[in-house]
């Protein structure tokens, strides 16, 4: 008998943050570090102003030499240009550094409050959306943007203020030699802005692309025995390529547009310094202008290729970094969303969400994943305090989805899901904990010692009740760890320590052990176990079962049952057929009765020639 298909919500991905919200988390950003970013500007615009007086001075110097100056009047100017070239040089690294430290500060904030966010994520959303693209935000964007911070936000900062120094330095030498620049400049403009419009959604493209293949990826990785096991390897390769082929298609309309951009701006470049010596030559003959002033807008200008070419290189990073940074601060929107959902939930409730008791109803429940069809329609069930129900169903039947309502991860349509009198939904995270936990086979070692992993359920335990707990789940292999409860957990060779780090890797079972021993030291009024020992041999599962048991006498447990032991042990048993609850009772009476329920077990024990999934 196969342990059936989950009914599984569909794939979607997390949401990006509108850009109001980007620019008020920007500034929110800027203002927990104001002083150093203040300080940048002030130390950028000195070393922009040091640089202008260089190009100033030689128009000087050219036109003291033309009116027969002496040679000690330019070696003066040259002294000066000279130390204000120093000056640039000092001003400009320490502005570096501090713009460097202040990327650093902030891209730690942004890293930490990244972190927060998706551990806050309700479970559902982070199950819709798939690993791959909560992974590509937690590590490539999150990259992406503190790249940005620590080198290009401050390139282009000081390449800006270069920029605007330069042309007003311009303008301040002839108003019209810097009119004729600056439309000199206007390619540039408009190249650039042809850019902008099509790039940030080609960036934001290119990162679904991304986060999509990664998914894909991940997740034939990680079932990789499945996808051996029932011969999918065509399947997973053609959506691998399919995947591959659309990051490629992403990648190659970023790249045409960069292509565009940058020839564009090679010859934009050239332009207003041209445009300055044709009018300026014109303007000389006429004896409006001098000579120096040319010469010193046209060095101004010609200037303005190392800060231009410096913003454009970056504009391309600044894009991506943008999106980037729209996809982390996307979370900030599931947050809004979640909160807004419990503060209802919380508000229907005057005297707070405090459960009266350890009842649980489900009165009229329906339930679909995202607009789909209804998986539950219109469910009724009461587990009384300490009852042990078994929920038992062909395969897609709705038994996982029911319990994900009853452990809160899910919120019904219609209808409500309460403990106490209270919809579980509106408990606060610690709370719903204390209430309810639901065990799967889905489980996670963390690289750590056992004693860690354990304590993450209990952080107070003792030794002693480490132990009792892994016994009472079948543990005692721990006893034989060449450090005991010291052992460090990890990847590798089972059984085998890895070389040069003393970590033990575990096989499935044990990891399933580990995470039913948590449920223990959790010690909830209600468990809800849903193929909680499915990785474990049928002896080995049978021991955990009577062994959890035997340890959560008096509570609630709620078991899935893919295997129909479990549902002949239990008070109860409740069966669902097409999102219907279809027949409730003891075993007994629903094998006596003959029904839906009497068939799934004398499929079982091969009393049909046919036995049907559960």
């Amino acid at each position: 008998m196969s342990t059936g298909r989950k009914t599984a919500p569909p794939a979607q991905h997390l949401p990006v943050a509108e850009p109001p919200h980007i620019r008020r988390a920007a500034i929110e950003l800027i203002r927990q570090d104001g002083r150093a970013f203040a300080a940048a500007i002030i130390l950028n615009a000195l070393a922009a102003a040091a640089g202008l007086v260089g190009p100033w001075l030689l128009g000087r110097i050219i036109n003291t030499v033309r009116a027969g100056g002496g040679v000690d009047a330019v070696d003066r100017y040259t002294l000066i240009i000279l130390g204000c070239a120093l000056a640039q040089l000092l001003l400009a690294r320490y502005a570096r550094l501090i713009g460097h430290r202040f990327g650093e500060r902030t891209s730690a904030r942004i890293r930490e409050r990244l972190v927060g966010r998706a551990l806050a994520l309700p479970a559902s959303t982070v199950e819709r959306a798939g690993t791959g693209d909560l992974t590509t935000r937690g590590t490539t964007d999150v990259t992406a943007v503190g790249t940005t911070l620590r080198d290009a936000g401050p390139d282009v900062f000081i390449a800006g203020i270069q920029v605007l120094f330069i042309l007003g330095a311009v303008f301040v030498l002839d108003p019209l030699l810097g009119a004729c620049g600056l439309l000199g400049l206007l390619g540039i403009r408009i190249a650039t802005r042809w850019y902008l419009r099509r790039a940030h959604a080609g960036y934001l493209a290119e990162g679904e692309a991304n986060s999509v293949l990664a998914e894909v990826l991940s997740s034939t990785a990680s079932a990789a025995r499945t996808v051996e096991a029932f011969g999918l390897q065509e399947r997973r390769i053609a959506a691998s390529e399919e995947a591959v082929e659309e990051c490629l298609r992403t990648r190659d309309r970023t790249l045409f547009l960069r292509s565009v951009l940058f020839p564009s701006v090679d010859i934009g470049y050239v332009v207003p310094v041209v445009a300055v010596l044709l009018v300026g030559g014109a303007l000389t003959g006429n004896g409006m202008v001098s000579l120096g002033t040319v010469v010193a807008c046209a060095l101004y200008l010609r200037q303005l290729e190392q800060p231009l070419d410096t913003i454009l290189q970056w504009v391309e990073q600044l894009q991506s970094s943008g999106a980037s940074f729209a996809r982390v601060e996307g979370l900030a929107a599931v947050d809004a969303d979640a909160n807004a959902d419990a503060d209802v939930l919380r508000a229907r409730q005057p005297a707070g969400p405090v459960p009266d008791g350890d009842l649980i109803e489900v009165t009229g429940v329906r339930f679909a994943y995202d607009g789909g069809r209804d998986v539950l329609r219109g469910v009724d069930l009461t587990v009384r305090p300490g009852e042990r129900l078994a929920v038992v169903g062909r395969s897609g039947a709705g038994k996982s989805t029911l319990g994900r309502l009853l452990a809160g991860i899910d919120r019904p349509r219609t209808g409500s899901v309460t403990v106490g009198g209270v919809p579980i939904a509106a408990l606060d995270p610690g709370e719903l904990r204390r209430q309810v936990v639901l065990v799967t086979q889905e489980h996670h070692v963390f690289i750590d010692s056992v004693r860690d992993n354990l304590l993450i359920a209990a952080p107070n335990a003792t030794d002693e009740r480490i132990r009792a707990a892994l016994h009472a789940v079948g543990a005692d292999w721990v006893d034989d760890l060449p450090d005991g409860l010291d052992t460090e957990l990890g990847a590798g060779v089972l059984g085998v320590p890895l070389e040069g780090s003393g970590e033990m890797a575990i096989d499935g079972a044990r990891s399933q052990q580990l995470a039913l021993a948590r449920v223990v030291l959790a010690d909830p009024h209600t468990v809800i176990l849903d193929e909680a020992t499915a990785l474990l041999d049928p002896t080995t599962a049978r021991h955990a079962e009577r062994a959890l048991a035997a340890v959560l006498e008096g509570r609630t447990v709620i078991a899935i049952a893919h295997r129909l032991h479990t549902a002949r042990d239990a008070d109860r048993v409740a069966v669902m057929d097409d999102g219907l609850l279809t027949e409730l009772g003891t075993h007994d009476a629903l094998v006596g009765a003959g029904g839906a329920y009497a068939g799934l077990w004398h499929s079982w024990h091969g009393d049909t020639p046919t036995a049907p999934s559960v």
